[in-house]
């Protein structure tokens, strides 16, 4: 039993994904919205179970060394569950989709993955939990049959995500044929230096496409605007999270010592580029899916900047980047799946994300306003929300390590992206539309439960945010 206890959550994620297929040949076409409760309940009580039952003592190695089980591992995997919980929520009333058990299975299948990705220790592990996540998400991009823009976003997100795939295989297999080892914890030890930076390329092809940085971003906005608007959170928050959980772990362990500040320069340099361009291009876009695609890309950068400090040098190694990274991502995935849900709540009643359909919102709707509010104010950087302290953390982990100029350039990046999510908010809070300001705008139970419970946790991650640092921090531990 005991063998069982690091891959709890990934058994009963499994058992909940097989009785979803179970009960829904036996369900009517109208009472299947139920398994969206099911999904939801199911991953917050695994959260429950594995809290209780599964929590990882001293870093060990188990299943011949394929998977570590850690507290980073741990806590990655309690974010990845969270997010397929409120993502469960919001699907239950979107078209085409709550009657369709399948994309509860497909979200359950995806969450697997994403698992295993936090606490792969092998590189063949690594690689088929990387496919285990992305093929389900595929589908998903695209399962709206009958609308063009999400099989666009389906077969846009399947080549170019089968592409970098395929060349990320590639590093992997260099790696493999020089070192003969597949272990991670044992590439440090053998890695020829010569080969470094070849490899580091191939991997940041895959790794970056599935975080979205630049230069391998440009999926993210037709994918994001094609795709089901909670389909569309879920890639923009857990997907990343996942990817980062990678690349800390196989960066900081597999690339140690003299490579060390060779690859944090790279990504300090990709933080930097990334950001800035991600803030820029979302200042013009006018449909809100759009907007947040790209604030998604700058929202890369600005984690980046925390990998990137983890080793600035090979004599100073901070755990202070491994927490910053850990806690923005904590903060990010909550504060930008309540966006993501917001837009899905107004969209599935106005029937568009065109930011100017916001005119008049807080008139139409005063909480639904205060939830835009509190995301875009969370996700610009502003106290007391999560996002302020987020970014605090990661900008002094940059400084900590001298990475002095990179921390400014967030800080400028920062201010150009509070200007458009103020825009956000001027078209919902000062701009009418009389014609629409009398329509109401119902939200469904799921959907208010979600966003309450996000825009609760987006205000406790801004003010008492020490226990969620602290578990962050108990995480970053391990790694080294």
């Amino acid at each position: 039993m005991n063998s069982l206890i690091p891959i709890l959550p990934e058994i009963l994620i499994l058992v909940l994904g097989l009785l979803i297929l179970i009960l829904e040949p036996f369900r009517k076409a109208d009472e299947r919205r139920g398994l969206g409760w099911l999904t939801a309940g199911g991953l917050l009580l695994t959260i429950v179970l594995s809290l209780l039952f599964g929590r990882p003592g001293q870093p060990v190695s188990v299943f011949g060394g394929m998977l570590r089980f850690d507290w980073l591992g741990f806590f990655f995997k309690m974010l990845f569950l969270f997010g397929g919980a409120a993502t469960a929520l919001f699907l239950m009333d979107m078209k085409e989709i709550n009657r369709r058990g399948e994309a509860y299975v497909l979200l359950l299948a995806s969450l697997l993955g994403m698992n295993l990705m936090a606490a792969s220790a092998n590189l063949v592990m690594l690689y088929l939990a990387i496919e285990t996540t992305s093929i389900p998400l595929y589908v998903l991009a695209g399962f709206l049959r009958t609308d063009d823009k999400s099989t666009e976003a389906g077969f846009k997100y399947l080549l170019f995500g089968a592409l970098a795939s395929a060349v990320m295989l590639y590093g992997f297999s260099l790696l493999y044929g020089f070192t003969g080892t597949a272990d991670i914890y044992a590439l440090k030890n053998i890695l020829p230096q010569g080969l470094f930076l070849g490899v580091v390329f191939l991997l940041l092809v895959g790794l970056g496409f599935k975080v979205s940085i630049v230069p391998f971003h440009f999926w993210a906005p037709d994918v994001y605007e094609g795709a089901p608007t909670p389909v569309a959170g879920f890639l923009s928050t857990v997907s990343k999270a996942a990817g980062f959980a990678v690349i800390v772990r196989l960066f900081v362990i597999a690339f140690p010592g003299v490579l060390a500040a060779d690859w944090s320069l790279i990504l300090a340099v990709l933080a930097a580029v990334t950001m800035t361009l991600g803030n820029l291009l979302a200042i013009p876009q006018k449909n809100f899916k759009r907007m947040l695609a790209y604030s998604s890309i700058a929202h890369a950068g600005y984690t980046l900047i925390g990998v990137a400090a983890i080793y600035a040098s090979e004599a100073s190694l901070s755990d202070l980047g491994v927490t910053s990274v850990a806690f923005y991502l904590l903060v990010y995935i909550v504060t930008n799946l309540l966006a993501f849900g917001l837009a899905a709540a107004f969209a599935r009643v106005a029937g568009s994300d065109d930011i100017p359909a916001y005119n008049g919102l807080s008139r139409r709707h005063p909480w639904l306003a205060l939830g835009f509010l509190t995301a875009m104010l969370s996700l610009a950087g502003m106290p007391p929300f999560g996002g302020f302290v987020a970014k605090v953390l990661v900008f002094a982990a940059a400084v900590k390590v001298g990475l002095v100029w990179l921390a400014v350039v967030g800080i400028l990046n920062s201010i150009v992206g509070v200007y458009y999510y103020l825009i956000v908010i001027k078209h919902i809070y000062l701009y009418r539309d009389e014609a629409t300001e009398n329509t109401p705008l119902p939200i469904t139970r799921p959907y208010a439960l979600a966003l309450t419970v996000l825009a609760l946790g987006v205000i406790l991650l801004g003010t008492v945010f020490a226990p969620w640092f602290n578990l962050a921090a108990a995480g970053a531990l391990t790694l080294f």
